[in-house]
């Protein structure tokens, strides 16, 4: 056992408010920690509901590192089912995605599953005759998550058994969720193909971290963003001439510091966030012919308005999922180690919304979020570099002290300064209580 694990004061030593240790990115002690509890305790995103649309659809991920299946079960539910048989621990599935009937039935030995993950049959049943077999746990089939929740199509579970409630977890930091749901005329969402997926050599909290850092855009970005601005004003357009598509998405990124100052930042509480309260680099996108109409007639003219007129910029999801709502796009960072984080950026259609929209997010996709992407090679290169240089000895602590103040309270909402690092502190201070609450339930039984 190393110094942090059943430690829980050892863990919370790793936080002092306007710093973090720089073990919480590279000690892979930590990592496996952060797996065992972290990613127990939280709800965390799992899919959403249309990729598996269909009794017998499933869709295979992994939460932490527990390797899950969402799937249809034949009620019309969505169950998720930890990926194991209960034999011999076998995978039951390594597929994607695919529809597998009405059970799953183990490659191994052939024991079958109702698709809720109850035990349907075993091969020669009889050579479990008086041997204890109906009091065990292999007996209750596949084993579910501790809790499953579908919010507006969106799938979370947490692991754990007991622990706090969805809407505790999230309360009011919803609404960003409502609001991207919202931007459909029919009030659903389906997604748009499979993401991109994308390795990135760092933690995944420098990911997360990074989605509400406003002070790096027009630093770290301005050999992309940047380039691709001056090349568009050496093309001395006639004053008033549209930005194309591409530019509409890529110039804001070079925005001054005054624009991410005055745009705001809203902490709620369990570590989610946005920018974006007042305005964001989604706020100027050229207008759909056609969609204010069908969002009218949805809504009426003032909630339609009131629908379009919210731009937040990313909205984090703790631990691990970013949303977007005015372009629907999530992306979740999967941990695979402390310095191995694989990232994967889905798209969304609007259902009866216009296709222009979804090309517009997929174009954003493709520019900013893929392996192949303009933009996103700067972030990785920051996030490799600081992977890295964080082994030095020069100092152990990391500073998240920008607007800090002296006790903060992360219990209520709160919107401040836009460059403000409140979030990230926001973010840290949830990551130590879900990582501790069952350490001390532990050391509270064991006294």
């Amino acid at each position: 056992m190393g110094r942090y694990a059943g430690n829980p004061a050892a863990i919370r030593a790793l936080y002092r408010g306007n710093e973090v240790h720089r073990d919480v990115y590279i000690d892979q002690e930590v990592y496996r920690l952060e797996m065992k509890h972290l990613f127990a305790n939280a709800w965390v995103f799992v899919g959403h509901e249309s990729q598996t649309p269909k009794k017998g659809d499933y869709f295979s991920t992994q939460v932490g590192d527990q390797p899950v299946i969402q799937v249809r079960h034949s009620d019309g539910e969505v169950h998720v089912l930890h990926n194991r048989c209960p034999h011999k621990g076998t995978k039951i599935v390594i597929d994607r995605a695919g529809n597998t009937g009405k059970f799953f039935r183990c490659p191994y030995h052939a024991w079958s599953f109702k698709t809720d993950g109850c035990l349907l049959a075993i091969p020669l049943k009889k050579g479990y005759e008086n041997t204890g077999f109906e009091n065990s746990d292999s007996k209750k089939g596949m084993r579910a998550v501790g809790d499953v929740r579908n919010y507006r199509g969106f799938i979370f579970c947490r692991l754990a058994e007991t622990g706090i409630s969805f809407e505790d977890f999230f309360g009011d930091s919803l609404s960003s969720i409502d609001n991207m749901v919202d931007r459909s005329p029919a009030g659903r969402l389906e997604v748009a193909g499979p993401p991109l997926r994308y390795m990135h050599h760092c933690n995944w909290k420098m990911l997360v971290e990074n989605q509400t850092d406003t002070c790096h855009p027009m630093v770290a970005h301005e050999s992309s963003a940047g380039t691709a601005v001056k090349l568009w004003e050496e093309l001395d357009m006639p004053e008033g001439s549209p930005l194309p598509p591409a530019m509409e998405i890529i110039a804001p990124f070079m925005s001054p510091y005054e624009f991410f100052e005055n745009m705001g930042i809203r902490t709620w509480p369990n570590g989610h966030g946005h920018t974006g309260v007042h305005h964001s680099i989604h706020s100027n996108y050229s207008a759909i012919p056609g969609y204010m109409e069908k969002m009218v007639e949805a809504y009426g003219e003032e909630k339609a308005k009131a629908i379009l007129d919210e731009n937040r910029h990313n909205t984090v999801y703790f631990p691990n999922i970013m949303i977007k709502g005015p372009i629907q796009q999530l992306r979740v960072f999967i941990p695979l180690a402390a310095d191995k984080t694989l990232v994967e950026s889905y798209i969304y259609r609007l259902v009866d919304g216009p296709e222009q929209l979804t090309a517009r997010t997929a174009m954003y996709n493709r520019m900013i979020n893929a392996p192949t992407s303009i933009v996103g090679h700067d972030d990785l290169e920051m996030y490799e570099r600081a992977q890295e240089g964080l082994q030095s000895d020069g100092l152990e602590w990391v500073n998240i002290q920008r607007l800090y103040e002296e006790d903060e309270d992360f219990s209520e909402e709160k919107v401040e300064n836009g460059t403000t690092e409140r979030q990230m502190r926001n973010q840290f201070d949830a990551w130590v209580r879900f990582m501790t609450c069952d350490m001390d339930d532990v050391r509270e039984a064991a006294e």
